[in-house]
């Protein structure tokens, strides 16, 4: 069995890389790749936790996070598709003042 702390600890890589990728990159599209990375961190905590504890309290909670991740991707592409059309840019920078 693998320890608990090995979890803890890829899920803090995970959720590390995930924070470096909102606050370094430019392209919302890998933006939102790391904010469902840095969702996939907490969701791998979780499931350490609930096994660690026997309990599937945390099983059930990341199924209701994996199915709010996968409204929030698809809707967050939809906005994306929408700002690229109107703005031929995906930078964020540019989008601070949100006019048109």
């Amino acid at each position: 069995m693998v320890p608990l702390n090995y979890y803890l600890v890829l899920s803090a890589v995970v959720f590390a890389i995930g924070v470096i990728g909102v606050l370094i990159r430019r392209n919302l599209i890998v933006v939102l790749m790391s904010i469902e990375l840095m969702l996939n961190a907490v969701n791998l905590t979780f499931i350490a936790f609930s096994r660690y504890l026997g309990s599937a309290d945390g099983q059930v909670a990341v199924f209701f996070v994996m199915a709010v991740a996968a409204a929030e991707a698809v809707i967050g592409l939809a906005i994306i598709i929408s700002v690229f059309r109107h703005r031929q840019s995906l930078d964020p920078q540019e989008m601070q003042l949100l006019k048109w």
